[in-house]
């Protein structure tokens, strides 16, 4: 791989040359929703927590440098590092301590809504606002902690809303009542939040299906205490990129650091390249993936509702399939780093598939006989997943021309090492 820069804006570029097969094991780095989720519950919790796998990433940082700025005792023993999953949940959190604050961040985060959030704090009683587009800055003025309440949310937009309601809840003096007024995406992710306050000694009652309109229930007397030690997973959504160059190049690829035993909903993006075509063997803490040279990988009709985040590599993958590929229920795309699916749309459209852009899916037809163009530039919005994601378009026997690599420090630093070391050309 050769990384140049642009000399009219001083862009850094990467040329991935044309790779025939992926064929290795590699190791994950931790996952971010379960690295900030751990930091902050260790924070809030009684006693010191030693956090094991902690991911080493722009994300994080800005999880320890919050931390930092409030006063929590952090020590580091190994190098740390626009963050949806620190902004959220430290917002409910800050509702339930004492002083003013004002959270803020880059001007993508300024698109990113929020309100949904602001409006549950503010119906548990807590003094907060956004701004009038329901975007951040989020401003607080928290006088301690607040008094038992229920309230009612949106689930259509983002899991972490709840998510930052759930964690913040055992803060507060009294019985909490979380209703989702409508439908909840991305419900693993909560189920991941859930079983994290396990770990730190809270329990959620939960009445209802999860994939419809549950409600949660956290009694007065739930309070984190430290598990003395927790260890964070492999990151599923960076394991999708590794999977999906197997079973697009016929190589043999195992994933380390998260498998069966996995809390994380985008394991499931190994089921979805097992319908297209793929073997899949499960471990409990690995994936391999690998696909027999006389099958073709199969276009498939997913709903990916619960792995948003893995279906933008699905993309990647249908440019290899035989007949089109509809990737359903990613109405999220639209809120995230980026606006993902226009993102998606246009860089997969530059490599010769025909897209076609619904509100909340998109159904993608591949070039003829799976044909990539040559020398595309990829453009990457500052999304990380838009660069580690069309990376794999190299594995179409042509050149791929990422701009602005070093946008994947925000979740995986080492990610083109990583991608080349198992890489043939």
């Amino acid at each position: 791989m050769a990384a140049t820069a642009a000399s009219s804006h001083s862009v850094e570029t990467l040329t991935i040359p044309p790779m025939t097969r992926l064929e290795g094991t590699v190791t994950l780095p931790g996952s971010k929703s379960l690295s900030n989720r751990c930091l902050l519950l260790a924070a809030l919790a009684e006693g010191d927590t030693r956090v094991d796998n902690l991911l080493d990433s722009d994300d994080i940082t800005y999880m320890l440098q919050a931390l930092d700025q409030l006063g929590v005792n952090v020590e580091r023993h190994s190098k740390d590092s626009n963050a949806g999953t620190a902004m959220r949940p430290l917002a409910a959190a800050l509702c339930m301590g004492q002083g003013n604050f004002v959270l803020d961040g880059v001007p993508r985060m300024r698109e990113r809504p929020i309100s949904d959030l602001v409006d549950g704090l503010v119906q548990l009683g807590a003094n907060v606002s956004c701004a009038d587009t329901g975007c951040p800055p989020v401003t607080i003025h928290a006088s301690g902690p607040l008094h038992g309440a229920s309230c009612e949310i949106s689930g259509k937009m983002s899991s972490q809303f709840l998510s930052s309601l759930l964690m913040a809840a055992p803060l507060m003096n009294g019985d909490v009542s979380i209703g989702i007024k409508d439908q909840l995406i991305s419900a693993p992710y909560v189920s991941l939040t859930m079983g994290l306050m396990k770990q730190f000694g809270v329990n959620v009652v939960v009445n209802g299906n999860m994939d419809e309109t549950p409600s949660f229930h956290i009694a007065a007397n739930e309070r984190y205490v430290s598990p003395g030690n927790i260890l964070v997973e492999g990151d599923a959504s960076s394991a999708s990129y590794f999977m999906a160059g197997a079973a697009i190049t016929g190589g043999t690829v195992t994933v380390r650091g998260c498998g069966s035993d996995s809390v994380q909903g985008d394991v499931k993006f190994a089921h979805v390249m097992e319908q297209m075509g793929a073997t899949v063997v499960w471990a409990p803490d690995s994936i391999t993936v690998s696909r027999d040279a006389d099958t073709r990988l199969q276009g498939v009709d997913v709903d990916c509702g619960d792995i948003p985040d893995a279906a933008m590599t699905l993309a990647v993958a249908a440019l290899f399939a035989d007949g089109s590929t509809t990737i359903r229920n990613v109405y999220s795309w639209r809120l995230k780093e980026t606006e993902r699916m226009k993102a998606i749309v246009a860089e997969c459209t530059k490599l010769g598939a025909f897209v076609e852009e619904f509100t909340d899916y998109c159904v993608i037809h591949p070039p003829q006989d799976n044909k990539l163009n040559d020398n595309v530039l990829i453009e990457t919005y500052d999304d990380h997943r838009m660069a580690m994601t069309f990376s794999l378009a190299a594995c179409g026997g042509v050149n791929v021309i990422i701009n602005d690599p070093g946008c994947t420090a925000k979740t995986f630093p080492t990610y083109f090492d990583m991608l080349e070391s198992i890489a043939t050309h």
